[in-house]
């Protein structure tokens, strides 16, 4: 039986914790990571009813992409929706995780969804993340070098965009002298020795670094490794917020507005005021994405489209692009789906199941 920790450890090797905003709380809401899995029930909101359809199913971990918690719970009394939730899920044992900024981040995750829908071809991160490389720089004897650098590479080092095993290496001489206590690979205890080595650089995203530095610490034939860590400001380019690309052909601008509402189910789009241009390079992000909004403009998007923009904001977009507010709910309604696939696909004996629950709590009418 697989336990509920293989799940989240798979979908956190997608779209890693240390990828979400400083403000968000996925992850394990609740419960016992340990705990064997009896099913898994995927929604976009865990509500009342949802987990409702957990308990009626007999499965014990839903999966959601807005967390549960993410105010901070005082108390939990009943006297708050979430507060009903977690004191439901735990009197029935049934964990809750969620994938919320994390799964916007990620290449693959909530915004390429979107994109795919609108068929846009070159897509690329609109705000790559930044302060997430990690440099890793060891110093290895000549005739291990490919050994210890393939190790790093395999353990996840080494991807610079749409290059890998990428390093750097330069030669040089590495001293040392063993105490009494030690036991050298080469040399001997109590004398000076002199060895010819190579110092080799790479990039390894944070949260790859413990297994990147494990990996080549045990391919490694030194006693003692020396190796450095230094933190970095470059842009991890397949991660980060929003999306850009293209339609494969330019379109009108209400033909474009009637394609979006098709294709997402939008009920209404709120819009800035169309400038009579074609359009062909598209920004989006799901969600409330009014922060990217001058991101958006600098890379030269007609259009953005998006949820939650406030009155004032779309005056922001000053006659340089047209803001296409399709609702929030409606622009991250396919994670759903990202996840069933995901855990369908990594986990093909157990039941897996979108929640029948309508979690929009917006109505039109």
């Amino acid at each position: 039986m697989a336990k509920i920790r293989e799940i989240t450890g798979m979908l956190e090797s997608i779209a890693p914790l240390s990828f979400q905003e400083s403000y968000d709380n996925s992850g394990l809401q609740v419960g016992d990571p340990d705990a064997e899995l009896t099913g898994v029930l995927i929604a976009l909101d865990v509500t009342e009813s949802v987990l409702e359809e957990a308990i009626e199913m007999g499965f014990n971990l839903v999966v959601s992409h807005h967390p549960v918690i993410f105010s901070p719970l005082k108390s939990i009394t009943g006297r708050s929706i979430a507060g009903r939730i977690v004191r439901r899920a735990i009197k029935n044992d049934i964990a809750i995780y969620s994938g919320h900024t994390n799964f916007d981040a990620v290449s693959g995750g909530v915004n390429t969804i979107m994109a795919n829908r609108l068929g846009l071809v070159n897509q690329r991160i609109l705000d790559p993340l930044k302060g997430v490389l990690k440099k890793l720089v060891v110093f290895v004897p000549l005739e291990h070098l490919d050994t210890v650098r393939s190790a790093m590479f395999d353990a996840g080092a080494g991807h610079i965009g749409a290059y890998d095993r990428c390093s750097f290496n330069q030669d040089g001489t590495g001293t040392f002298r063993g105490s009494e206590g030690s036991n050298p690979f080469i040399g001997q205890k109590g004398i000076l020795h002199q060895e010819p080595e190579t110092r080799v650089e790479t990039i390894v995203p944070a949260h790859r670094v413990e297994k990147v530095v494990g990996a080549m610490i045990e391919a490694h034939p030194y006693e003692e490794v020396a190796y450095d860590i230094y933190p970095l400001d470059n842009a991890l380019e397949n991660a980060g917020m929003g999306m850009i690309g293209e339609l494969e052909d330019p379109v009108g601008e209400e033909v474009f507005l009637n394609f979006v509402r098709d294709r997402f189910g939008a009920e209404v789009i709120r819009h800035s005021a169309l400038l009579g241009k074609p359009v062909r390079s598209v920004a989006l992000c799901g969600g409330a994405g009014s922060f990217l909004l001058k991101k958006a403009i600098s890379a030269g998007a007609d259009v953005f489209v998006t949820g939650d923009f406030k009155y004032h904001q779309f005056f922001d977009a000053e006659g340089k692009i047209v803001v296409m507010d399709i609702g929030h709910y409606e622009s991250e309604q396919f994670t759903r789906e990202l996840f069933h696939e995901l855990i369908s696909k990594n986990f093909p004996k157990f039941a897996v199941r979108l929640a029948e629950t309508d979690t929009n709590p917006i109505k039109y009418f």
